[in-house]
């Protein structure tokens, strides 16, 4: 595959481009397919390798920083395996967000709920989310139908009787 199609490399290097600073939305995400390692990448310098963005090797340590393009094409896992790109990957949020997110869960994560806390305690403005996340937020904010809502209290149960594990027999799940 592919890592960076013509058109991702040239909104990769536009974005390296710009001469001040810029909370950009990542552009492609790459990620290890037999490994934790996780790649948010927003720039490419003129050098056409230097790439920036969110780097996850999977340590619970995330951390915004430069990647060498060619060291992660030559990645080769278990199979021969390589470094993969996200097709699905739609970014919502600026990279700060995917940032904090990152910071607050201990890896790179899409999860909606964590973004949005992520973009409410970075204190963006809803002019500076991209379309549809303030309409989520509030659509979020309202109370549930009330067919949905919790009746009555919870209860708490007691921990069930942990039994040994081996390859002949399997945890009770009742």
């Amino acid at each position: 595959m592919i890592l960076i199609t013509d058109e991702l490399r040239a909104r990769l290097l536009a974005n390296g481009a710009t001469e001040t600073e810029t909370n950009h939305v990542p552009v492609v995400k790459l990620f290890n397919p037999v490994g934790a390692a996780t790649w948010l990448l927003t720039e490419l310098d003129a050098d056409g390798d230097t790439l920036f963005g969110l780097c996850d090797l999977g340590f619970g340590f995330p951390e915004l920083g430069s990647v060498s393009l060619a060291e992660l094409e030559a990645i080769k896992g278990p199979l021969g395996l390589a470094i993969e790109r996200d097709l699905g990957f739609a970014p919502r949020f600026p990279l700060s967000v995917y940032a904090e997110a990152a910071r607050i869960a201990g890896h790179i994560t899409e999860a909606d709920r964590l973004l949005r806390h992520a973009a409410a305690a970075l204190a963006l403005s809803h002019s500076e989310l991209p379309p549809g996340a303030a309409d989520d937020e509030r659509r979020e904010a309202q109370p549930p139908p009330l067919g949905l809502r919790p009746r009555g209290r919870t209860t708490t149960t007691e921990p069930k009787e942990k039994k040994p594990c081996n390859s002949l027999t399997f945890p009770s799940t009742d």
